[in-house]
């Protein structure tokens, strides 16, 4: 590597070459040969360790925080154009089954309202028999679809690119 100084670089000339003096001190002693044994000591610094599980622990929150998909069931529980009876439908839902999510919107001149991420069609079928209690007797039917899935405490993220 060669470097060129100019004279307005003058007064950094001496902090260089402090600077190029430490570097080259610390990579002298960041490993050493061990002449009993023909290997190789390696130095290094305990706080490389703590900087990479921290890293580790931040990069597996944010893959637990994320959600993931999978394949699951959800009840399509209304399907009308009373926006005042959706939104109550809706708020007693949310309610009743604060683990559960509701999902609204609004397909001309429809509104739709399905609810729930459930994995199994049991369980689904379980919230199904009482929400239609809840509705009166109203009609909702079961959808095999794409359901968001919240990692568990076991997760691993490794596994994900396995």
């Amino acid at each position: 590597m060669v470097l060129f100084l100019t004279n307005s670089d003058a007064g950094m000339k001496p902090t260089f070459l402090l600077l190029l003096f430490f570097l080259a001190a610390t990579a002298l002693f960041a490993q050493q040969p061990d002449t009993a044994t023909g290997k190789m000591i390696v130095h290094s610094d305990y706080r490389l360790q703590v900087l990479g599980k921290r890293i580790s622990d931040i990069n597996t929150s944010i893959l637990k925080s994320q959600a993931r998909t999978a394949e699951g069931y959800r009840l399509m529980i209304l399907n009308t154009n009373d926006r005042a009876y959706a939104l109550k439908v809706r708020s007693d839902l949310l309610q009743r089954y604060p683990d559960q999510k509701p999902y609204m919107w609004y397909s001309n001149p429809y509104i739709k309202l399905k609810f729930g991420n459930f994995k199994t069609r049991e369980e689904a079928d379980s919230y199904r028999k009482e929400i239609s209690q809840m509705l009166d007797g109203a009609s909702i039917y079961l959808l095999s679809e794409t359901i968001e899935v919240k990692p568990d405490k076991d997760f691993d993220p490794d596994e994900l690119y396995r």
